[in-house]
């Protein structure tokens, strides 16, 4: 039997109850899930709030409390030249056999270059999503039954939801 890597690249800002499922859901499929943390330059900005540690760690929390251990965390900063951007991703993971992605981008450029991309399922992707969360966070609507536990508490105690309010 083989060994299968799936490579589920995003940015996590935050992590959401979405790639939550996302991951639980394909930690069943293969043997193991690489998660790339998109743009890990980036923190402390509108777009990137949190840093690559802080996404790090929301992860960690979450799966380590549900559980799933059939996972590495790679990150993957932004080179900002897409024709390049999946020969970059490769020269950082080596070893990978699928794509995970909704991402009409990301998927594109991944299928250009022959890679098998397989879409997963949205989990109601109009209130799971990164810029949605950001939005309610700032604007001071109910936001924490939209992510795990673990980055509810997490977002808090690093002082998040001030930091997204002044950025």
């Amino acid at each position: 039997m083989l060994f299968m890597k799936a490579l589920f690249i995003g940015r996590f800002q935050p992590f959401h109850k979405g790639h939550f499922e996302t991951i639980k859901n394909i930690s069943k499929i293969y043997d193991q899930i690489i998660i790339g943390i998109g743009s890990s330059q980036y923190g402390h900005i509108s777009e990137n709030p949190f840093t690559s540690e802080e996404r790090i760690e929301m992860i960690n929390k979450t799966l380590d409390r549900n559980d799933i251990k059939n996972y590495k965390i790679i990150l993957i900063p932004d080179i900002h030249n897409p024709p390049k951007w999946v020969d970059h991703v490769k020269s950082i993971i080596k070893d990978f056999d699928v794509i995970i992605t909704n991402n009409l981008f990301t998927k594109s450029l991944f299928l250009e270059k022959k890679y098998e991309v397989i879409d997963t399922p949205l989990y109601k992707k109009e209130i799971y999503s990164g810029k949605v969360i950001r939005e309610k966070i700032k604007n001071g609507e109910k936001w924490e039954d939209l992510v795990p536990e673990e980055v509810e508490r997490y977002i808090k105690r690093i002082n998040g939801i001030n930091r997204l309010k002044k950025i």
